[in-house]
């Protein structure tokens, strides 16, 4: 009786401390070792550290929870409470970020700086209504055309099937606008499509195609920045509150830090991908730019007002102009 009386005292001594512990699931695409898969491993470890393990964040790499529109729902039910995502994960929760990715929108990070730190606060406000903290905002970088063709301009491209990430239609429209076809597959099942012929076009940045090896298909770079990619690792607010008040700064601290140096790493990773990627193989496809500005900007109608709300997809095009006017001084 007296061992058992002690067995249970320190079961009840034992409770209190395992319930300060936080646990955070978090869920991305980026793939085992890749250098956003690294950062979000030190992102643990420092919160681990500065918390002297009461934060524990667990990351799931490589789309082991699914496609992003998966973990955003796994999100919302409680099974994951963290995502590291593109703005094609948060397109269900908030499409506002989709304006970034609209075809010939941002040619660039310098004018991708110039734009979304004007427009930053509105987005994390509105994320905090509906239930999440953004830890960072990260650019995934520019997004190129690669093709198993070396189309060099749009109206070749009558027998292109672009893929289109499922839960994206966004990018759905806008290809139909300009002509092309899409075709919507889960991100788990592009090397296989491609593989089968089921796709022969997708639209990435260099860094991701070298990672998952999707160039020894789609072996045709086309030399025109059509899109930009960006993303938000983001967490629920439920489960940030867990966290004590008095550490939540310091591990806001750290994720910001992260996610700045994710930002200047990323035109050098993508830079150095294409090069990778053309000493083992890849075929830089050099194109006139006008008619693949003409192209791209024919999708904007299929995003303003049906995917992104008018007001401010019309924001975004109105900062665009003001930095074109301040970069031309």
């Amino acid at each position: 009786m007296k061992k058992l009386l002690a067995l249970l005292l320190l079961a009840a001594l034992a409770r209190p401390a395992d319930a300060q512990v936080v646990q955070i699931k978090l869920g991305t695409l980026a793939p085992q070792g890749s250098t956003w898969h690294t950062l979000l491993k030190e992102l643990a470890e420092r919160w681990s550290d500065l918390s002297g393990g009461k934060v524990k964040l667990r990351v799931y790499a490589g789309g082991t929870q699914g496609s992003e529109g998966d973990m955003m729902r796994k999100m919302a039910v409680g099974q994951l409470q963290a995502a590291s995502v593109t703005n094609i994960g948060l397109r269900d929760v908030m499409p506002e970020p989709a304006t970034f990715s609209t075809p010939g929108m941002i040619s660039g990070p310098a004018e991708f700086a110039a734009i979304f730190p004007k427009v930053q606060p509105q987005l994390e406000a509105e994320l905090a209504a509906k239930g999440y903290v953004v830890l960072h905002w990260a650019q995934v970088g520019t997004i190129y055309i690669f093709c198993a063709k070396p189309y060099r301009t749009p109206s070749e491209m009558t027998d292109a099937r672009f893929f289109v990430w499922d839960g994206d239609p966004a990018s759905v429209e806008a290809f139909k606008q300009v002509g092309f076809r899409p075709v919507v597959l889960s991100s788990t099942d592009v090397v296989p499509s491609l593989q089968t012929g089921m796709i022969n076009c997708i639209t990435q940045p260099p860094a991701y195609v070298l990672t998952a090896r999707l160039f020894e298909k789609a072996d045709k770079l086309i030399d025109y920045p059509w899109a930009y990619l960006i993303g938000a690792t983001v967490v629920r607010k439920d489960a940030w509150e867990k966290v004590p008040a008095e550490l939540r700064p310091k591990l806001l601290a750290v994720a910001h830090e992260l996610g700045a140096r994710i930002d200047a790493e990323a035109k050098r990773l993508n830079d150095d991908a294409i090069a990778a990627m053309v000493k083992q193989g890849l075929e830089v496809v050099k194109v006139d730019p006008a008619p693949w500005r003409a192209a791209a900007e024919r999708s904007w109608p299929a995003v303003r007002g049906k995917v992104v709300p008018a007001a401010f997809f019309d924001e975004v095009v109105k900062l665009r102009a003001a930095a074109a006017r301040g970069k031309g001084k």
